[in-house]
């Protein structure tokens, strides 16, 4: 198996009380997909059965609760690693709004006072992609979904892509949350569907920075690609080595990451690092404003993949994956079977 990656830089998992305001002045940025995070109520025109008491996972409201408490955890064990509760947070396999308010709700959350950003998607299952964000670094200014365009598929419908706008310390950002189509029926069958994906979303980068080259621009999701596949490295034009990214060009600090054998989630013993945060060549550099991807100087990447150990599962033919919700239909109490990204702005 390849090896996990093990952040030294956040060594300390301690739910102990923290400023807001730290003093090293760093913006965390986060991306999570969350793993089937509905609520057990059936929604009508959903194929969501499955998520209530009644379907094969017997999803109740213990069940749910032990969730929201898992996601709680992470979410305050990354704010407790960072010093800071995340400026930004990026979630995918969400059901509606109910459940993300349950999430900011969460005690050990709510001095971070979320706000939402979430549309409902034409995706059949009902699940979503959403954005938290902290109103007093993040000022909020609009938002849209965009529809998935698959060349070919006109009536193909899979999760739209948020796009949210707004200021980071009066800096322009554009935020783009995707969960692009799976691999079903095999990873090349459906790679055109990824690539699709991949090419809405760089339709809508390219027409934003038009408008306003200045802005910069954080592309975050549950890619189901690795960082060298095609919807990835090609079509999006996300680049893995720093000294290559020109002026409109994307840069990707989980693509070292990847070559260097770390992942996100794991599949018969080989590790795939699907969770993704890009950024433009302006936020890698700087070159407008002062806001600019953070380097540290005793880590070696710009990429960071929060894998604590509670976060594993710990004994068993799945040791050291991801501790999961389910394993088929039996519930294991886990978090997810991916671990979440984070970058720092500073």
């Amino acid at each position: 198996m390849k090896r996990v990656l093990y952040i030294s830089t956040l060594m300390i998992f301690s739910l102990c009380c923290f400023s807001l305001q730290g003093q090293e002045r760093k913006y965390p940025v986060v991306f999570y997909n969350v793993e089937n995070l509905f609520d057990t109520l059936k929604t009508p025109n959903i194929y969501d059965e499955e998520f209530t008491p009644e379907g094969v996972n017997k999803w109740n409201s213990a069940k749910y609760w032990k969730k929201i408490s898992n996601l709680e955890q992470v979410f305050y064990g990354i704010a407790s690693a960072a010093k800071s509760f995340p400026t930004i947070i990026g979630v995918a396999e969400i059901e509606n709004r109910n459940v993300l308010e349950d999430v900011v709700a969460a005690k050990s959350l709510q001095k971070a006072n979320y706000q939402i950003v979430h549309y409902d998607s034409p995706e059949a299952r009902g699940v979503d992609v959403a954005l938290f964000y902290r109103p007093d670094q993040f000022k909020y200014l609009g938002s849209k979904p965009i529809r998935t365009v698959v060349e070919g598929l006109p009536d193909f419908k899979t999760r739209d892509i948020l796009m949210v706008w707004g200021t980071i310390e009066d800096e322009l950002f554009h935020v783009f949350v995707c969960h692009w189509p799976s691999r079903r029926g095999g990873q090349f069958e459906s790679e055109a569907r990824r690539v699709g994906a991949a090419q809405t979303v760089r339709n809508a980068v390219d027409s934003v920075t038009k408008i306003n080259p200045s802005t910069k621009i954080i592309i975050m999701g549950d890619l189901n690609d690795d960082p060298i596949d095609k919807s990835i490295n090609v079509t999006l034009g996300a680049k893995g080595k720093s000294k290559e990214v020109t002026e409109s060009d994307l840069f990707n600090p989980f693509y070292e990451l990847f070559k260097s054998g770390y992942g996100t989630l794991a599949y018969q013993d080989a590790w795939n690092l699907f969770d993704n945060i890009i950024v433009n060549e302006n936020l890698l550099n700087g070159r407008t404003g002062k806001l600019k991807l953070y380097k540290s100087d005793s880590y070696k990447y710009m990429g960071y993949i929060f894998d604590k150990p509670f976060l594993r599962q710990q004994s068993g033919q799945f040791k050291n994956y991801p501790f999961r919700t389910y394993v088929g239909t039996s519930f294991q109490g886990g978090y997810s079977d991916h671990f979440p990204v984070f970058i720092y702005l500073k």
